[in-house]
């Protein structure tokens, strides 16, 4: 009787000493989150460039030199594809923004939702503006229905750098930007699991 309980002991030591070596911590999880950024950054060619030389050049990234500028406040890196037609938001008055995106697990490799399949899908989202914040929700769309109306805030940080309109007129062109969003900075799934996204998002103002 005495060995049985010793062994039963002893099995149960080691599921929990394997439970325990499984489990990972915040740090750990952040050090990952980390690792898989950089090695994205490296695989995808992509040139960082501080915001100073950000400034320097206007706001602007050079695509054909696939520069991401490394935001320091938010941790997200940006690239502006196109900083769009129509005008900056305007201050304290709520204005609708459609968006169309693709969105990828960089951890996991993987698109994980994306709403770009045609001009008829897009998630709408209430913007508002006060000074230099920005608050948003979503109110449809894919984002809305997967992750709630919670707007990730790494959605936001292009705002002060890019023009909000509509292609009203011959060659105007929307924004465009692509982001490497960390997960503090990304929707509820991202932040409670710790992993980063890459997202490349259009943003139109609504009729």
């Amino acid at each position: 009787m005495k060995k049985t309980i010793s062994a039963l002991l002893a099995a149960f030591a080691m599921v929990a000493f394997t439970a325990c070596d499984d489990y990972e911590t915040y740090g750990e999880k952040k050090e990952k989150e980390q690792d898989a950024i950089s090695a994205f950054i490296s695989s995808e060619g992509i040139r960082v460039i501080s915001e100073d030389q950000f400034h320097a050049q206007g706001d602007s990234t050079s695509v054909e030199k696939n520069e991401y500028v490394y935001l320091d406040n938010s941790g997200v890196y940006m690239q502006i594809e196109r900083k769009g037609c129509g005008s900056e938001l305007e201050e304290d008055r709520q204005v609708n923004v459609l968006c169309r995106y693709i969105e990828f697990n960089i951890l996991d490799n993987a698109i994980q939702t994306r709403n770009d399949y045609d001009a008829r899908s897009y998630d709408k989202m209430t913007v508002v503006r006060d000074g230099a914040t920005y608050t948003a929700r979503f109110v449809s769309g894919t984002m809305y229905s997967t992750y709630g109306s919670s707007v990730p805030s790494g959605w936001l940080v292009p705002f002060p750098y890019i023009k909000i309109g509509r292609q009203n007129a011959e060659g105007s062109e929307i924004a465009k930007v692509s982001l490497i969003v960390p997960h503090s900075q990304g929707q509820t799934y991202a932040s409670t699991n710790v992993y980063p996204c890459h997202y490349v998002i259009t943003y139109q103002r609504e009729r």
